[in-house]
């Protein structure tokens, strides 16, 4: 089992935005581009998660993963409910087990169920540019997920917005957000989850390096510098892995 972190590991955006993505490079990248461009992100990252996931009610009721309110759902047919005037509240875990239940199966349906192709066709372009510019660090990491073993992501940040990233950077990836229980019991979540298997934690941050330590996990450091994605092979995870187990 891979445990990836997301921001500046699978996904490159806050280093777009402050320009540490192009400073790596030495002049050679346009860093206004680079800042254009995960502007763009941001931007619809954001207008995604309000207009169709809930963000704009449930910003403030943050979950470590989509199940975690399940066992408060009835399972009541949700296909005619009003949700702009159910009257819900920040402490009703009914109807925000409903509107997970809605995102769950929005994230499981893609982006295809959502837009039209117009707007398709838009991602389409904002994801090969921006993986252009990023010398294939997207399409790295995608290939890399692709491969036949069982990948999951912890992120830092809150978990609507980071489902709708993983929607928008084409990564089908089971998400857990540590925002408020932190990435070590986010990992002891994950073991539980896949009992009897070996793990791997692939990050850019002390968080989850410390994490994978406290677990006896392998740690991979991704970095900019010596611009570590691209080329990341499972030959190279291979070498970690033997070296702990």
């Amino acid at each position: 089992v891979y445990v990836w972190d997301m921001d500046e590991t699978l996904i490159l955006l806050k280093s777009l935005l402050n320009g540490t993505y192009a400073e790596a490079f030495s002049g050679v990248k346009d860093s206004q581009k680079g800042v254009e461009i995960g502007k763009m992100w941001e931007k619809h990252i954001l207008q995604i998660s309000d207009d169709f996931f809930f963000y704009e009610q449930i910003e403030n009721c943050n979950k470590p993963f989509l199940e975690a309110l399940s066992k408060y759902d009835d399972g009541q047919d949700l296909s005619d409910y009003d949700f702009k005037q159910d009257g819900f509240d920040d402490l009703n875990k009914k109807k925000l087990a409903y509107r997970h239940r809605v995102i769950a199966n929005k994230y499981k349906q893609g982006l295809h169920n959502i837009f039209d192709q117009e707007m398709m066709d838009l991602w389409d372009a904002l994801y090969n540019m921006t993986d252009e510019y990023t010398d294939r660090w997207l399409s790295s990491a995608r290939e890399i997920l692709e491969q036949r073993h069982i990948n999951v992501l912890v992120t830092s940040g809150s978990l609507i917005p980071s489902l709708v990233k993983c929607l928008l950077f084409r990564l089908d990836i089971v998400v857990y957000s540590s925002w408020d229980v932190g990435k070590l019991q986010c990992f002891e979540w994950i073991k539980e989850r896949f009992p009897n298997f070996r793990f791997c934690a692939i990050g850019d941050g002390w968080e989850e390096c410390e994490a994978a330590q406290a677990m006896k996990w392998p740690f991979i450091k991704i970095d900019l510098r010596p611009h570590r994605f691209p080329g990341l092979t499972l030959k190279t995870v291979g070498f970690y892995f033997s070296v702990v187990y």
